[in-house]
Formats: structure tokens, sequence, C-alpha cells
């Protein structure tokens, strides 16, 4: 039950968006075990003054940099959190063609009993 956020800069066309959107869940779905149809994503796009990086930890990022927040369960390995940082790497390289120094991702662990996916109900506990 992945929630993820993808802030990047404004002016890319609508198949480039798709591609990060289709590679992140193909990533979900292979490293994490994510259900069919779980896709509940939003990207937002910001213009150059409201968009900032820099070089720090030694990585030479562009204005391609696409920073990619996913909220999951916390209940995944650190070897299902390397291996889906890996595989989002490779997709996102594959198509729509992103670097992997502009792949920056940050999963945040949630319990169970902080979620609700409809209705007002506590779904997972």
């Amino acid at each position: 039950m992945p929630l993820i956020h993808i802030s990047m800069r404004a002016g890319k066309p609508a198949a480039y968006r798709q591609a990060i959107f289709d590679s992140l869940y193909r990533a979900l779905r292979e490293t994490l075990g994510v259900p069919e149809d779980d896709q509940f994503m939003t990207i937002s796009e910001h213009d150059a003054a409201n968009f900032r990086y820099g070089a720090a930890f030694g990585v030479m990022r562009s204005d391609d940099l696409v920073y990619i927040g996913i909220t999951v369960f916390n209940t995944r390995t650190a070897e299902q959190k390397k291996a889906l940082f890996r595989r989002i790497a490779e997709l996102l390289g594959e198509n729509p063609g992103i670097r992997p120094e502009n792949v920056f991702v940050v999963i945040s662990d949630a319990a169970k009993e902080n979620w609700s996916v409809g209705h007002g109900l506590q779904q997972f506990v």
C-alpha cells in the first residue's frame, strides 16, 4: 500500500510523466510485491524558482532530478528497500531516460494503524 509523491521541474511532456508512474509501479511490484492496481501516486511540477538541488554527497545532479517520496507499511526489510532503490534507478533509466544521479528516493515507514484508505476506517489494524 505505498503512497508516492514525485516532485520534478515543470516542462516534461505527459508521456515522460506517465513513464515515471509506470516505472515506479513496476519497481514496486517486482521488489515489494505490491498488489496489482495498487497505484497511489502524484506528480508535482515546479518552475525553476521553486525547485532547488545541489551536489551534496558527491552526486552531480541536473534539472532532470526527480524527488520520490514513498510511504509504506513499516514491515519492509532493509534488503527490500535496497532492491527497490536499485530497481527504480534502473527502470527510470530505461524509460523515460533519467540518469541514476537524478533519482533521489526517500522511503518513510508508517505503522499499519496510521493508514485509512477510504470510508474513514482503519483498514489494516
